[in-house]
């Protein structure tokens, strides 16, 4: 392939999942600024992984299990940050008119927020990844390596616990 063509190719992917794989990272660091290195190292790794001849036949899933797999690596190097702290040094950027708006936003988003954090982790990651990053099963599956049925059974209890929090 022509690496004219190569590069046109990757910043299309760029352009197309950039942002949700920000959000991907986001949401589960809670770290702007780290969650933009991720994105970034993500799309570097990516890079990289097609220089050296290496396919994939689902560019989005495959960017979202690089994406998870620097999640990994980060989470076991820090410490959790509570969602305090969260609020304190990174805010949140809701587009909106005035601030009556943004302080409801703001407020709701903290309250999903304080459920995420509270849904047991083996069902927060694929409850973020469909209903956050809007992922189907399928690619859920491809992402984490788990049977699709597995992802299915996950999702379900994920949102049956979400519920039970939910009525606390």
């Amino acid at each position: 392939m022509d690496p004219l063509d190569a590069n046109t190719q990757f910043m299309k992917v760029y352009d197309e999942f950039a942002d949700a794989i920000f959000r991907h990272c986001y949401f589960r660091i809670f770290d702007r600024e780290r969650a933009k290195e991720l994105t970034q190292e993500t799309f570097t790794k990516t890079l990289e992984y097609a220089a050296r001849g290496g396919k994939f036949s689902n560019a989005r899933a495959f960017l979202y299990k690089v994406a998870n797999n620097l999640i990994i690596d980060e989470s076991r190097r820090k410490k959790p940050v509570s969602l305090d702290k969260m609020r304190e040094e990174n805010g949140f950027d809701v587009m909106s008119a005035n601030a009556d708006s943004r302080i409801i936003a703001n407020t709701e988003a903290a309250g999903i927020l304080k459920i995420i954090e509270k849904l047991d982790p083996k069902y927060r990651d694929v409850v973020l990844m469909k209903y956050i990053d809007d992922l189907t099963p399928k690619e859920i599956s491809e992402i984490t390596g788990e049977s699709e049925n597995n992802i299915s059974v996950r999702l379900h209890r994920g949102l049956k616990q979400i519920k039970e929090i939910f009525n606390e």
